[in-house]
C-alpha cells in the first residue's frame, strides 16, 4: 500500500550522480538527499542503482540503505567485473516500465541522471502523466536531448540552494 503523503518514486543512476557532482568539487550526503526527495518531491520509494559490486564499497552500500534507499545492483559476467562501468540505464528503464505494466500505485517518477538514454522513456512518462522531473547531478553534462523539455520537467541538483541542502559539509 502506497503512503498517500509520499506517492512518488525516484530512480537514481548512482554513477551519474557520483561523477556529476565530483567533477564540480562536491559530493552528496545520501541521508540528506533522501530527505530532500521526500520533502521536496514527495518520494516514498527511492531506488538507487549501482554497477560493480565490491566488498570494498560495503560502507557505501550500508550508508545508502540506512538513508532509506532501495539498492539495485547491475549484474555483470564474472569475466567482466572490474572492467565495466555501472551502465544501469536499462535496469532503471526496466524498473519504471515494470511498475507501470504491473499497475503498481505511484503518481510520478523522478529520475536522477543527465543521461540521454532516458529521453524516450521521459517522453512516454510525460504523455502518460507519470513524470515528475529529471534531476540533473550536473546540468553542464546533461544530454542536449533534454533541452526541449519544459523547465517544469527538470531541475539541477547543483543549484546553490539545492546543493546546500544535500551536500556534505553544509549545515
Amino acid at each position: 500500500m502506497i503512503d498517500p503523503r509520499y506517492p512518488n518514486v525516484a530512480f537514481i543512476d548512482g554513477q551519474n550522480l557520483h561523477l556529476g557532482t565530483k567533477v564540480k568539487g562536491w559530493s552528496v550526503n545520501h541521508a540528506r538527499l533522501r530527505i530532500y526527495l521526500r520533502d521536496k518531491y514527495k518520494v516514498g520509494e527511492a531506488y538507487y542503482f549501482l554497477g560493480f559490486i565490491s566488498e570494498i564499497e560495503q560502507d557505501l552500500y550500508d550508508n545508502l540503505q540506512k538513508s532509506g534507499f532501495i539498492l539495485s545492483f547491475r549484474e555483470h559476467s564474472a569475466a567482466l567485473k572490474g572492467k565495466k562501468k555501472g551502465n544501469v540505464d536499462c535496469d532503471i528503464i526496466f524498473g519504471i516500465m515494470k511498475k507501470m505494466v504491473e499497475n503498481e500505485p505511484f503518481e510520478k517518477t523522478f529520475i536522477i541522471s543527465g543521461d540521454g538514454d532516458y529521453k524516450k522513456l521521459v517522453d512516454y512518462l510525460i504523455k502518460k502523466g507519470k513524470f515528475g522531473k529529471m534531476l540533473f547531478p550536473n546540468q553542464e553534462f546533461a544530454s542536449s536531448l533534454y533541452k526541449k523539455l519544459g523547465s517544469e520537467f527538470y531541475a539541477n541538483l547543483g543549484d546553490t540552494d539545492v546543493r546546500k541542502k544535500i551536500a556534505h559539509g553544509h549545515k
